[in-house]
């Protein structure tokens, strides 16, 4: 009796998430020593030896990569400012904790991935998505400090939400947002510590 035996599957390729992965992980590598703006699709193709063809499977544009890379960075911001302020209880103290962690968020970037930081500086300066983001999750995180406040009696309550809301983001804005945080950062510690105190003075009931 001839038993047939069952062929095991074919290995199968990288799944599209695989390759996405590798060729963002290529492109940050690339951007970081050449510059966003210096580099091309077909550069990235021949360092990761891909065709240009294949990358564009999977992104239609550098822009596109730029954006997953841009994005990334934005999150890890955010990411620190929520852990800045998530163990204190105070209104006060959690604004005065965000703005210095936007801050030194940003300048961290700003030094020490100075061709990265060039990305975030094209994407505010469109703006992309990823920008308008970061922006959106900064206002959340602002309205939610200034409700805590009013319903702690630490803020007053006669403006209205939104419009003291608004006004807080763009008093911060260029000390967060990359396209104006390169113009200033060399007076951003005592900016920021003193605009801080302006804003909690304001909002004082």
């Amino acid at each position: 009796m001839n038993t047939s035996l069952t062929s095991a599957p074919p290995s199968r390729g990288p799944s599209e998430h695989e390759v996405r992965a590798q060729i963002v992980e290529a492109a940050t590598e690339y951007f970081t020593r050449y510059g966003y703006e210096k580099t091309t699709v077909s550069d990235l193709a021949k360092q990761i030896g891909f065709s240009k063809a294949y990358i564009y499977k999977f992104f239609d544009s550098k822009q596109a990569i730029g954006e997953v890379i841009c994005a990334n960075r934005l999150a890890a911001i955010i990411a620190a400012v929520t852990e800045a302020v998530d163990d204190v209880h105070s209104a006060t103290e959690k604004f005065r904790r965000m703005f210095k962690a936007l801050l030194a968020s940003g300048r961290e970037l700003f030094f020490q991935d100075r061709k990265l930081y060039d990305i975030a500086a094209v994407a505010a300066a469109s703006p992309w998505p990823s920008t308008r983001g970061y922006e959106e999750q900064i206002r959340r995180l602002l309205t939610d400090i200034v409700v805590l406040g009013r319903e702690a009696g630490e803020f007053e309550r006669k403006t209205p939400l939104d419009e003291a809301v608004n006004a807080i983001f763009l008093v911060m804005k260029p000390y967060f947002n990359p396209l104006l945080l390169q113009h200033n950062l060399d007076s951003a510690d005592e900016a920021t510590t003193q605009l801080a105190s302006l804003v909690l003075r304001s909002l004082s009931p």
